[in-house]
């Protein structure tokens, strides 16, 4: 058998983190078994369905690297196709138009929740004899009155459905346009799809897919239906909890290697195993340790993922993301430091492109004067200020050849030396002087990255009015 597998999103919004996991792990099973992964946008609630949102789909599928082997197919695209199953289940006997009007329906759905019985559809256009009827109708999918469908499914094992708890479900609306339930069922078919991997709150139209399934004469595929992701406080994953749309994750700075890999363990362990490649992924992968159980969303978790990719990354893969995070901020990237010292720098220092971002704006922007004299004000006394204006005449002494580590080093120590202090005494001060912000960055290094020019600019800038902070 060859494995075809899709992802089918609806394009009622942006790409959700619950929507890019059942995608990956789509994928991934069909990766693993050298099969076939389809993209299918189901975008027939004409209603809610917008380009903005399709085109927020492509781009999260996109910028996580989950390349489709076969579509994007579009529902839209397909509705003749529709038409003619409709069409030909009317001549069959498998569907029937219902010509019950809304008002008799919510009576009689009213009638039943007051009985407590279960809402459903009473069959009472279901032999009727259509000829001359000339009043709207639906179309109704005419469901087996008796047996059970049994779902041998990959997480939650053997579910049984009785026949005669399912409704007749309307498979085409008033003006025409094919339902949900119905459309998937004849895309799975046409599509030979072998696994459906999905969310487990379609579980309950399992039964009635698969009755429409034999309906066709089609093979059923295997289902794996995924408990859904919550939040840390066991509630449902939303907004509360953080970002939700895959590319808010983008926004934030987060890589997708990143969330790929945080994505594929919430519901799936392979040992205990944290951090996967892509390669691991797409040969461990496999329907046997879904997990049943809710899987919480820590995006603490995920920040710890992240930080780990920033520090084994190739940094001239990382070099172009950074720069789109400082543009994004509106820094001039004209002058400054260089960007592969700055990211050398920083990144065993932040969990995100965005923090680090936001961290190296000082590299290209001269800190707000005021703010570097207040902050500096509870960092300096008599002592350190003497230490400070004999460190900056010393630097002037390094030429920009042998502006290095190394000299830096020494520059300092010596001066510390000479007034008889040590480095905790001026660090914080230093740092306050070039960066406007005592951030804890090693001090040779921050001198090192910024720069001679920069630095010797920043640092006199300060002492020429640190003076009166002194008394």
């Amino acid at each position: 058998m060859t494995v075809r597998t899709r992802f089918a999103p609806s394009p009622t919004g942006f790409l959700h983190v619950g929507g890019a996991r059942t995608a990956l792990f789509s994928y991934l099973f069909a990766k693993k078994h050298h099969g076939t992964f389809i993209l299918r946008i189901e975008d027939t609630d004409l209603e809610r369905s917008t380009p903005e949102a399709v085109q927020a789909i492509l781009d999260g599928m996109a910028w996580l690297g989950l390349t489709c082997d076969e579509g994007p197919f579009y529902q839209t695209q397909r509705f003749d196709r529709y038409y003619a199953v409709i069409e030909q289940w009317l001549k069959t006997g498998h569907a029937y138009r219902c010509y019950c009007s809304k008002e008799r329906l919510d009576a009689l759905r009213e009638a039943q929740m007051e009985a407590k019985e279960k809402p459903r559809y009473d069959h009472c256009c279901r032999d009727l004899d259509a000829i001359g009827q000339n009043r709207p109708f639906v179309v109704r999918f005419k469901n087996p009155l008796t047996g059970a469908v049994v779902i041998d499914d990959a997480v939650h094992g053997q579910v049984v459905f009785a026949n005669s708890e399912l409704d007749d479900l309307i498979i085409a609306r008033t003006d025409g346009t094919p339902t949900y339930n119905f459309t998937v069922v004849v895309d799975d078919a046409d599509m030979a799809i072998t696994h459906v991997i999905r969310g487990d709150d379609h579980l309950n139209n399992t039964p009635r897919q698969i009755n429409m399934l034999h309906a066709l004469g089609a093979k059923i595929p295997i289902y794996a239906h995924l408990p859904m992701i919550l939040g840390d406080d066991g509630k449902k994953l939303s907004k509360r909890h953080g970002a939700v749309s895959v590319m808010e994750y983008y926004d934030q700075g987060f890589l997708p290697e990143a969330l790929l890999n945080y994505l594929v363990r919430l519901g799936w362990s392979h040992g205990d195993q944290e951090i996967f490649s892509m390669t691991e992924m797409q040969a461990y992968f496999d329907l046997d340790h879904l997990s049943k159980s809710a899987a919480a969303f820590n995006t603490e978790k995920l920040a710890w993922l992240n930080q780990h990719y920033l520090k084994t990354n190739d940094p001239q893969v990382m070099l172009p993301l950074l720069r789109a995070q400082l543009v994004e901020l509106n820094v001039d990237l004209s002058h400054g430091a260089e960007l592969r010292a700055i990211y050398d720098l920083l990144k065993e220092r932040v969990k995100t492109l965005k923090e680090m971002a936001e961290k190296a704006r000082f590299f290209f922007e001269i800190p707000d004067s005021t703010l570097v004299q207040q902050l500096l004000s509870a960092k300096i006394d008599g002592a350190a200020l003497t230490a400070l204006k004999a460190l900056y005449q010393a630097l002037i002494a390094i030429d920009t050849e042998a502006w290095q580590e190394t000299a830096l080093q020494d520059c300092l120590e010596r001066v510390l030396l000479e007034h008889q202090l040590k480095l905790g005494k001026v660090g914080p001060a230093i740092r306050i002087m070039v960066a406007g912000d005592n951030n804890g960055l090693p001090i040779y290094a921050l001198l090192l990255t910024l720069g001679r020019s920069a630095t010797l600019g920043r640092l006199e800038s300060a002492l020429n009015t640190a003076g009166s902070l002194v008394a």
